[in-house]
């Protein structure tokens, strides 16, 4: 596997972005409408969007943003983490997420995420931190 920056033309993107449909999120689809739109582009300093390729197949993104939410330029945030179906289970989505935080703290005192309940543990196991009583925010990485 090969963690690499993508943009949403990358070859492959469009098919994962199906998938995600097909499992009823819309991740994929903000991703790219906020791509088209210039409204994201994860182009601001300490912003990256990666994808893992497997047997040059993409089969997982994951971005970093200054998060939106936060009024606070030393947040950061991860955001539109997904990997296919088929290649989950394959240690992708944790891959992805090391990837992202590796050169954070080289821009952002901290990386906040929303996940949903079911990930709660995966972002954990990372090192993440829960945050109670936050809409925006479940879980945090402090540096």
């Amino acid at each position: 596997m090969e963690i690499v920056p993508i943009t949403p033309a990358f070859d492959g993107f469009d098919a994962l972005r199906e998938a995600s449909i097909g499992e009823g999120h819309r991740m994929l689809v903000r991703l790219q409408e906020n791509w088209i739109s210039g409204l994201n582009r994860f182009e601001r300093p300490g912003e990256i969007l990666a994808g893992a390729i497997v047997d040059g197949t993409l089969a997982g993104v994951c971005g970093r943003n200054i998060d939106p939410f936060a009024g606070n330029a030393a947040a950061g945030r991860v955001r539109h983490l997904y990997v296919a179906p088929d290649h989950r289970g394959r240690d992708i989505g944790s891959q992805l997420v090391r990837f992202i935080v590796r050169d954070a703290a080289d821009f952002f005192s901290f990386l906040n995420t929303r996940a949903p309940s079911q990930a709660f543990a995966f972002y954990e196991r990372l090192g993440f931190s829960p945050v109670l009583e936050n809409s925006t925010v479940t879980h945090r990485l402090y540096f």
